[in-house]
């Protein structure tokens, strides 16, 4: 008998990652002829699904072209990549309804483990893995992109120090750990008799540490932590164009976020526009299809960072009225009218196309926008120093000096987070942001969504930094629900 070692790789392992054909070293790699039905069944979606399904079938065809799928081609690391059928008519494949094709996968591993392989069935779906284990079949989770829950890296610690090195210009306890440091760590360095007196440093190579205070903001903005102070640093440096936020419900992240991407777009014009993106996934089920234009779909997705681009407008308004002056609506309303068309202008003088959203003929159904009527937000979306848009759509784009906020990351995949991080171009930064702890994806957990993922592989390189968000500030009843819950 055979002891061969083959991993069946279920579908929902080449969606997540087409690139685990090739990534199995020293084993054959089985792949049912249920799977390439599937992936030809999402082929034609235009959402990352349909990519990664294209990917994989591409993939699959370079392999053809080296030989034959059915007989098994052969790998530079000595096993082979093969399709198998499943055969109605064997004793094995009766152990299984063949109705599902999950079941169908199942029984093409059972006969391939009667002939004695050593087989294992990859699957991020953890309900194939229970029915697997209970037709005596080993079944993981596809680990690639997997990192330790126990070793997160938050990008930061706590340094306890004697008293009197909080009055040294540089700690010198920092000194001496700065080996176990790295790029753009940040250390909260507090007396270790009482923790309420700290200061924090950021490490930025070398023997270089960076006293961290609260920027000075020309609009009421502070941060009510220590965890917002280090990621309103990070924010605010241009010299960090890729950033990560995480931690759980209320910690501020998405609400810091936005404030230092208007700050650096409308007061240091370090980038020419802010750009806003999320993915379209819903909390319970779905209600269908949205009616209107696009930019009238995002309207109900992008409703949380509506709320916070209305209050945090509102906030520098109060504080620096000469960005909405009254002359600066003026020359707004002026620019709306030579520059439309159609003829057709709301009360503010601007067009809806000009705004970036029609209404449609539903009115009722946009009664309740009050945030797309209040003119602040609008004005930004009208002079282009904001957009809104969709993540399906950011493939293939090259995009300078915007400052681009990505928000929920924790429902997507390290894939899908690679495509979007590529296409930062110069002058740029970005910023992604999600609670791995609220995670809607099946196949994804705190571990494997594509935030986390980043987080662990950028750590260390001298263009990123990171900060885990933990003290949530919404209110005494959010906090408590995120613990209780």
């Amino acid at each position: 008998m055979s002891h061969e070692k083959w991993y069946i790789l279920d579908t929902n392992v080449l969606i997540h990652d087409p690139r685990a054909l090739t990534e199995f070293e020293g084993v054959s790699i089985g792949i049912p002829l249920t799977v390439v039905e599937e992936l030809d069944h999402f082929k034609s979606e235009n959402l990352q699904r349909g990519f990664s399904a294209r990917e994989a079938i591409r993939i699959l065809d370079r392999f053809r072209e080296q030989g034959s799928l059915k007989d098994g081609v052969k790998l530079e690391h000595g096993g082979v990549i093969k399709i198998l059928r499943y055969d109605p008519t064997q004793t094995c494949s009766k152990l299984v309804h063949p109705d599902k094709p999950d079941n169908q996968i199942l029984a093409i591993a059972i006969c391939l483990q009667k002939e004695g392989k050593d087989v294992v069935l990859v699957t991020k779906d953890l309900n194939m893995r229970i029915k697997a284990d209970a037709l005596g079949l080993k079944a993981v989770d596809y680990l690639k992109d997997i990192i330790s829950s126990q070793h997160i890296y938050r990008g930061w610690r706590k340094v306890p120090v004697p008293a009197v090195e909080l009055k040294q210009k540089v700690p010198a306890t920092l000194f001496a750990i700065k080996d176990d440091l790295v790029f753009n760590e940040f250390c909260i360095v507090e007396s270790a008799h009482n923790p309420h007196q700290y200061r924090v440093f950021r490490y930025e190579g070398g023997d270089a540490f960076r006293h961290v205070e609260a920027p000075k903001l020309r609009w009421a903005f502070e941060p009510r932590n220590v965890q917002q102070l280090m990621a309103l640093d990070l924010l605010l440096d241009v010299n960090i164009p890729i950033v990560s936020l995480f931690g759980p419900a209320g910690t501020g992240k998405t609400l810091l976020a936005l404030v230092a991407a208007l700050y650096e777009v409308l007061v240091e014009h370090h980038y020419t526009k802010v750009l806003v993106s999320r993915p379209i996934i819903p909390l319970g089920p779905d209600v269908g299809y949205l009616p209107g234009e696009l930019q009238e779909k995002l309207y109900n997705w992008m409703q949380p960072v509506y709320d916070n681009i209305d209050y945090i407008s509102h906030i520098a308004r109060a504080t620096s009225p000469g960005l909405f002056s009254s002359e600066h609506a003026t020359q707004e309303q002026q620019h709306n009218n030579n520059g439309n068309n159609n003829g057709s202008h709301n009360h503010n003088g601007g067009s809806h196309k000009d705004r970036g959203y029609r209404k449609s003929k539903n009115n009722h159904h946009h009664k309740q926008r009050h945030d797309l009527e209040n003119v602040r937000l609008e004005r930004l979306m009208a002079e282009d120093k904001l957009s809104l848009e969709a993540i399906t759509y950011m493939r293939g784009r090259s995009i300078p000096y915007q400052y681009i906020f990505i928000d929920e990351v924790q429902n997507l995949t390290p894939h899908e987070v690679k495509t979007i991080v590529s296409r930062v171009g110069d002058g740029s930064k970005i910023v992604l942001a999600g609670d791995p702890y609220q995670i809607d994806s099946p196949y994804l957990d705190f571990v494997s969504n594509g935030l986390m993922v980043l987080s662990e592989r950028f750590k260390g390189q001298k263009l990123f930094g990171t900060v885990y968000l933990t003290t949530s500030e919404r209110s005494e009843l959010s906090k408590l629900a995120s613990e209780l819950l």
